[in-house]
């Protein structure tokens, strides 16, 4: 039988910047775990990013890779910090691949439990949404006082030079 030479990868994520304490310790459990069970790891993949985004490059990078049959297995610290929808069809998905997804805090919720915590990870990422929209709206409204301000001093110079002629 063959030696498996892919590589294990860990990957640690958390949903912003602020959390980049949160994140070292994270690494830090995940890297001890793989010590003490004697895996190699190859790769220590550090993401911010919302759970809900599948748009996070480091993390499609790491499909990539699962893709081109480059990982054995992926060590991560609860199933949220890999994906917070649909984990179990990315499971599959990676196991199409013959790469292994390894849950360190594997904690069992009831069914009601993980659709209440579904719930709440919509609710939060539509919550962030909307903060950016109402930044957005703002900072808008604020480009529109300032383009305003210049046109009507434009005009004023207008007006005044008219005035001199």
């Amino acid at each position: 039988m063959q030696k498996d030479i892919r590589d294990l990868v860990i990957y640690a994520r958390v949903s912003t910047r602020n959390q980049k304490e949160d994140l070292k310790n994270q690494v830090e459990f995940l890297k001890q775990f793989c010590n003490a069970k004697g895996f190699i790891i190859n790769q220590c993949i550090e993401d911010f990013g919302s759970g809900v985004n599948y748009n996070c490059k480091k993390w499609n990078n790491l499909l990539e890779e699962v893709m081109e049959n480059k990982i054995k297995a992926i060590v991560i610290s609860s199933k949220d910090r890999f994906i917070r929808l649909g984990y179990d069809w990315f499971e599959k998905f990676c196991e199409k691949f013959n790469t292994k997804i390894m849950v360190v805090n594997n904690e069992a919720f009831s069914s009601n439990e993980e659709l209440v915590e579904d719930i709440i990870s919509i609710l939060h990422v539509f919550s962030c949404r909307l903060y950016r929209l109402r930044k957005y709206k703002n900072r808008i409204k604020e480009e529109a006082k300032i383009a305003q301000k210049l046109q009507d001093g434009n005009t004023a110079d207008t007006g005044t030079n008219t005035k001199n002629k």
